[in-house]
């Protein structure tokens, strides 16, 4: 601050030297240190309103559902593929299962516009299906693209296809719980998604101990509940 207000102090003493005796009062206006990698990001989820690569789901997709959230956020969430709402709204978690998953953010101490939420998938499987392994291939380019630029510096993965497409993985998500893993140098954290603690809420317990576990892992404080 010191250093600031004598920067500041010279600047006003060399425009007095050289003549000026009136400096209009405008606002500070500062640069985005993030401005290319947002235009990357908006190019690359034009790049992928455009795709074709899955017939079964361009043809029947309303609109593509790329992600949402600042780039180089603290946590980045990802989910599996976009569902009824997302596919209508053309944001990931917006639904029911989105719905909780607000409020696991916020348990955690952050606000849903701080933290970077996107799916594997960014088109909606027919009837909500499971995505098969040709689709996730199609969709990974993309999704890698994706994570390179938003650059979290930490992942939750949740359910097991995210899980499965992160972490390039066959084991259940079970057994990946409660333990740290990594995506190129990001350490990443699995757990239940928020549409699997709809159907069985006696999970929640368990989410909520692996948010503990980021929170730690991060140096935060954890909230109580």
């Amino acid at each position: 601050m010191c250093d600031a207000r004598a920067q500041l102090r010279r600047h006003l003493d060399a425009l007095r030297a050289a003549g000026v005796e009136f400096v209009p009062n405008r606002p500070l206006v500062l640069a985005d240190p993030f401005a290319d990698r947002r235009v990357a990001l908006d190019l690359l989820a034009q790049e992928v309103a455009g795709c074709d690569r899955c017939p079964e789901l361009y043809s029947t997709r309303t609109q593509t559902v790329f992600g949402v959230g600042p780039p180089s956020p603290e946590v980045c969430f990802v989910g599996e593929a976009p569902g009824y709402e997302e596919d209508r709204q053309g944001e990931p978690f917006v639904g029911p299962a989105g719905q909780l998953l607000n409020k696991i953010i916020v348990a955690t101490g952050f606000r849903r516009d701080e933290v970077y939420i996107c799916n594997t998938l960014k088109c909606r499987p027919p009837n909500n299906a499971t995505p098969t392994d040709a689709q996730r291939a199609n969709c990974r380019p993309y999704f890698e693209r994706q994570l390179d630029l938003v650059a979290p510096k930490y992942i939750v993965c949740l359910g097991a296809v995210a899980v499965k497409h992160v972490l390039n993985t066959s084991q259940g998500i079970t057994k990946l719980r409660g333990t740290w893993h990594e995506y190129r140098g990001i350490p990443v954290l699995c757990t239940f998604h928020p549409s699997y603690l709809l159907r069985d809420p006696t999970k929640k317990r368990d989410v909520w101990n692996d948010m503990q576990a980021l929170l730690k892992r991060m140096g935060r404080p954890v909230p109580e509940r």
